[in-house]
């Protein structure tokens, strides 16, 4: 018990820096392995919670540092010596707040009319995503988000995608519209061939239903690509 306390003491000496420096200058003076110090709170006899932070944003994840955090799993914050279940699932659960924030601030300005804010709304939940990830957007007779929801999960090359799923599921839903909206794990939302090509399937589609498809978004990292605004389809 008494070599516990003493490690305890040790802990809380070499961890209370970030808090003072956060007390004294704000938390613009940290550095980020000094931010996430203070999530962490504690640290072991050899390391302090910063020099763990360190650790933590030096794993090789693409892209590493903060972004790494997104793509960071529990079992690999584990792996850190000083990070415990209950410590990974904060860290997690800080990386889940910041894309809930992104995603709140963005729906202030979110019209579906508009590529740019649609991408903005979605670009925290799918930029850090590994494999694509394809979303059906449906919406009402006033252009408004009725729902969404995933219509199919691929590798991190290719997605499959069925025509006839979708319309169905737009059906489903009473969609009076649809967007569709999918991410590309490189980061680059270029569109592919096959891109282009499902997109026009779907739109064909979606006119024979009378549902018709309003835009397809590619998301990148921080970027998007939308495959109306660049004409490659036309809707009547």
């Amino acid at each position: 018990m008494k070599n516990t306390e003493c490690t305890k003491g040790m802990d809380t000496q070499h961890d209370d820096k970030p808090y003072e420096r956060f007390i004294r200058y704000g938390p613009d003076t940290l550095t980020d392995a000094e931010l996430l110090a203070i999530i962490i709170r504690t640290g072991t006899h050899e390391d302090d919670s910063t020099e763990i932070s360190k650790k933590i944003l030096a794993l090789k994840k693409h892209p590493g540092g903060l972004l790494g955090l997104h793509y960071l799993t529990v079992q690999d914050l584990l792996e850190v010596r000083g990070i415990g279940m209950v410590k990974a699932i904060r860290i997690k659960c800080i990386s889940e707040l910041v894309k809930r924030m992104s995603k709140s601030k963005a729906l202030q300005n979110l019209k579906m009319d508009k590529p740019s804010t649609v991408a903005d709304y979605f670009m925290e939940e799918l930029r850090h995503m590994q494999t694509e990830c394809i979303l059906l957007l449906m919406l009402d007779n006033k252009n408004r988000l009725l729902s969404s929801e995933i219509v199919s999960k691929g590798t991190v090359n290719t997605s499959l995608l069925s025509p006839r799923e979708i319309m169905i599921t737009a059906l489903r839903n009473h969609a009076v519209s649809i967007i569709l909206l999918h991410n590309h794990p490189s980061g680059d939302p270029s569109p592919s061939q096959q891109d282009v090509l499902v997109t026009l399937k779907v739109n064909e589609a979606s006119q024979l239903i009378g549902i018709p498809l309003l835009d397809h978004i590619i998301i990148g990292d921080n970027r998007y690509i939308s495959l109306k605004e660049q004409n490659l389809f036309q809707t009547k």
